[in-house]
């Protein structure tokens, strides 16, 4: 068995120029998120939870930020082409856990729709919580922290 560990964060941008999404759901704002991508820092750093612990690279390796192709991509899918890599590869994942960490939006209300859309893409029970930066003056975007737990399939 191995653990990952992944982080990602993005700043917001304004004007906003295109939907904020984390964890493959749109979430109403006035602002976006700054990337190449759509810029879920959910989907992001699940990627990199489960890439590293497999030795397969990161994000940035696997999606280039100055790839043309991978402006406005889709995270999601990014995510999945990850999990089918790594299920090639003869890993099965046993769960990701992950903590989002803004001061908006807040996720209870998508709380269920993000773990519902996540454990299909990963096929492995999938948790989130989010978290408030209390006590700080002002972080300025989203940030997120995710765990994973995988084995070699032959284990």
């Amino acid at each position: 068995m191995r653990i990952g560990h992944g982080f990602d964060s993005h700043g917001w941008e304004s004007p906003k120029t295109k939907p904020l999404i984390l964890g493959g759901v749109t979430f109403e704002s006035e602002y976006s998120l700054k990337g190449h991508s759509d810029s879920d820092v959910i989907a992001h750093a699940c990627i990199d939870a489960l890439l590293g612990p497999t030795g397969q690279g990161d994000i940035g390796m696997l999606f280039p930020d100055n790839d043309p192709k991978y402006e406005n991509a889709n995270s999601i899918e990014m995510l999945s082409q990850v999990v089918a890599k790594i299920d090639n590869a003869g890993w099965e994942i046993i769960n990701v856990d992950c903590s989002i960490i803004a001061e908006t939006p807040k996720i209870l209300n998508k709380k269920e729709n993000i773990e519902t859309i996540m454990s299909r893409i990963i096929s492995a029970p999938f948790s989130i919580k989010g978290k408030r930066p209390e006590g700080f003056e002002h972080l300025s975007g989203v940030a997120c922290f995710a765990i994973s737990l995988l084995k070699e399939k032959n284990e």
